[in-house]
C-alpha cells in the first residue's frame, strides 16, 4: 500500500501582495514550499510527491525548489487549475497506476510546520476509516450573522478549525472529487466532496502551529515560530 502527497501550491497569494506567488517567498532564508516538502522528505512512511503548481512555474518551481533542495521523493511537477479543487483532481489523475486503497495525503504547500506524528495519524486514520481531517477547535466564540444580525451562537464544543492534510484511500477520494467535477459543485475543502458522499470523515486532531502562511502578518509570525522553535519554546 503506497502513501502519496499531493500537495496544491497553485495559488496566486493577492493577499501578500509581494509580486511573487506566496510558496517561493522566502522564510529563514528558504521559500515557503521548500520547508513544507521538507517534511515530507523526511517522513519515511510517505512513499512519493506530487506538487500542483501553475502550468508556467513549473521550471522555476523545478529548478528552484525541487532540485536546488534536493527533494528526491517529488515525482513530478503537476499543472494546477483555476481553483484548489481543481488542482488536486488534476494531482489525483496525474498519478501513476494508483491502487484503490494506496493512500492520498493532501497538504497545503504553504503549512511548513505540520509534523511528522500528524502525517502518521492521519495515514493510519485513513487506513481504518473513509477519511481523516486535520483539525483542531475553535478558541474563540463563533456567531451565525446574516445581514449584519447574529442568528444563532453554536455550541464551542463543537466547532473545529479544518486544517491539511486531509487523506483519503485513492479510490474514495478519486470518486469524490470526479463525481463533484461532473455535477459541478465546488467544496469548501477535500473532506467535504467526501462528505457529499454520504461518508464518514475522522478527526485527528491538529497543532495550532500548523498555520497558513496566507498574508504579511502570518510570514511574520511563522519566522517567530522558526526562532522560538530553534531555541527549543515552539
Amino acid at each position: 500500500m503506497r502513501v502519496t502527497a499531493l500537495v496544491p501550491a497553485a495559488g496566486m497569494g493577492k493577499r501578500m501582495g509581494a509580486g511573487i506567488n506566496k510558496q517561493y517567498l522566502l522564510l529563514a532564508g528558504r521559500p515557503i514550499l521548500a520547508h513544507t516538502l521538507a517534511v515530507f522528505e523526511l517522513a519515511p512512511f510517505v512513499d512519493e510527491v506530487y506538487l500542483i503548481v501553475p502550468e508556467d512555474e513549473i521550471p522555476f518551481c523545478r529548478e528552484n525548489v525541487v532540485e536546488r533542495y534536493g527533494f528526491a521523493k517529488v515525482r513530478r511537477s503537476v499543472a494546477g487549475g483555476s481553483e484548489r479543487q481543481h488542482s488536486v483532481l488534476n494531482g489525483l489523475r496525474a498519478m501513476e497506476s494508483p491502487g484503490a486503497d494506496d493512500v492520498v495525503l493532501i497538504h497545503d504547500g504553504v503549512r511548513p510546520f505540520v509534523t511528522l506524528p500528524v502525517l502518521e495519524q492521519s495515514v493510519e486514520a485513513a487506513r481504518l476509516h473513509d477519511g481523516a481531517l486535520t483539525a483542531v477547535p475553535v478558541k474563540d466564540t463563533v456567531k451565525v450573522v446574516r445581514d449584519g444580525t447574529v442568528l444563532e451562537t453554536p455550541p464551542r464544543e463543537s466547532l473545529w478549525l479544518a486544517q491539511t492534510p486531509q487523506t483519503f484511500r485513492y479510490g474514495i477520494i478519486r470518486e469524490a472529487h470526479e463525481r463533484a467535477a461532473a455535477d459541478g459543485w465546488l467544496g469548501t475543502d477535500d473532506a467535504s466532496l467526501v462528505e457529499r458522499l454520504g461518508m464518514s470523515v475522522r478527526i485527528v486532531p491538529g497543532d495550532y502551529g500548523n498555520f497558513k502562511i496566507t498574508t504579511p502578518e502570518d510570514l511574520v509570525l511563522a519566522e517567530a515560530f522558526l526562532k522560538n522553535r530553534a531555541k527549543g519554546e515552539g
